[in-house]
C-alpha cells in the first residue's frame, strides 16, 4: 500500500518494551532536563506532578521503580511532546485503577487522532469512536461496539459447532467408505471424545463467567437506577452518595475484568 504523511504529523507511540528503555540511573528531572534542555525545572516539576511525580520522587533513581511509575513515566514524557497522532500497545497494563481511569479521561480530551491496543475495556469503551478486528489474517472494520464483538465470538463458537456436527453426520451417512474406515471412524470418535474431555474445564469456567457477568451486569443496572435519582445528590446523603459511586467502580471494573476473561477464555476454545 501507499502512505501519505502530512508534514504537521507527530507521531506518539508507547508500548510496553520503552519502560526497559528508560535511562535507570537518571532521575524523572534528569529523564526530561534531557528531552528539554531549554525547560525551566519549575515548569518540568510542574508536568511531572500531573503525573504523579512530586517532592522526592522527582529526584529518585528510575532504576527501582514500579511497572506502573515507569509506565507513568513514560506517558508523561509522551504528553509532553504534543503528539497529534497516538500510537498506543497495552497503555494500562501495570496501572492501578486510580491512573487507568486518569489516563482514561487524558485521552477523552485528547484533540488528536489514536490507534490502541488494548484488552482494558473499560479504556476502550471510554475513549474509541472504530473497531476494528484481527481475524483470519486480516483487519477490517467492526460494525458494533464491545457487546457485539462479545456476541460475534460466541456465534462463531456456535458455527463451528455445527459444522463439525454436520461433517460428523456426512462421514456417517458414506455407505462407499473403504474396508477400514469402521476403524477410521472409530479412532476419530475415540479422539473427539478426548477433546471435548480435554475442553471441557474450559466450556465450564466459561458458563461460571457468564453468570458472573449477569450478575455484575444486574448490580451495576441497580446502582445506576439508584444514581439516576434527584434526592441521592441532597447534602444529607452525601456519604451514601460517595459509597454508592465506590461501589459502581468496583462493579464496573469488576464487569470488565470478567468480560476480559471470558473473552480470552472465549478465543483460546475457538482455537482448540
Amino acid at each position: 500500500g501507499r502512505v501519505e504523511r502530512s508534514s504537521e504529523l507527530r507521531i506518539g507511540y508507547f508500548a510496553q518494551h520503552q519502560l526497559e528503555q528508560l535511562h535507570s540511573e537518571d532521575t524523572p528531572m534528569e529523564h526530561f532536563q534531557r528531552l528539554d534542555k531549554r525547560a525551566t525545572e519549575q515548569s518540568l516539576r510542574d508536568h511531572l506532578g500531573g503525573f504523579g511525580f512530586s517532592g522526592d520522587k522527582v529526584e529518585s533513581k528510575i532504576a527501582p521503580f514500579s511497572g506502573g511509575e515507569k509506565a507513568r513515566l513514560v506517558f508523561a514524557t509522551l504528553v509532553y511532546q504534543k503528539p497529534n497522532l497516538l500510537l498506543l500497545d497495552e497503555p494500562t497494563n501495570h496501572l492501578d485503577l486510580d491512573m487507568r481511569h486518569a489516563i482514561s479521561l487524558a485521552l477523552q480530551e485528547f484533540e488528536g487522532a489514536m490507534v490502541i491496543v488494548s484488552h482494558d475495556r473499560h479504556l476502550l469503551r471510554s475513549v474509541t469512536d472504530e473497531f476494528y478486528l484481527v481475524a483470519d489474517q486480516k483487519v477490517d472494520a467492526f460494525k458494533g461496539d464491545l457487546e457485539d464483538y462479545r456476541n460475534w465470538i460466541s456465534d462463531q463458537k456456535k458455527q463451528e459447532s455445527q459444522q463439525i456436527t454436520n461433517s460428523s453426520a456426512n462421514n456417517v451417512g458414506r455407505n462407499d467408505a473403504p474396508a477400514n474406515s469402521a476403524q477410521s471412524k472409530k479412532e476419530q470418535k475415540r479422539l473427539d471424545a478426548e477433546k471435548r474431555k480435554l475442553l471441557q474445564p474450559l466450556k465450564n469456567k466459561l458458563t461460571k463467567l457468564e453468570k458472573q457477568m449477569d450478575q455484575l451486569t444486574h448490580e451495576k443496572e441497580k446502582l445506576e437506577v439508584l444514581l439516576a435519582s434527584p434526592d441521592i445528590y441532597e447534602e444529607a446523603k452525601k456519604e451514601q452518595l460517595k459509597e454508592l459511586l465506590q461501589q459502581q467502580v468496583k462493579v464496573v471494573q469488576s464487569l470488565d475484568d470478567t468480560e476480559q476473561q471470558w473473552m480470552e477464555l472465549s478465543e483460546e476454545l475457538e482455537s482448540a
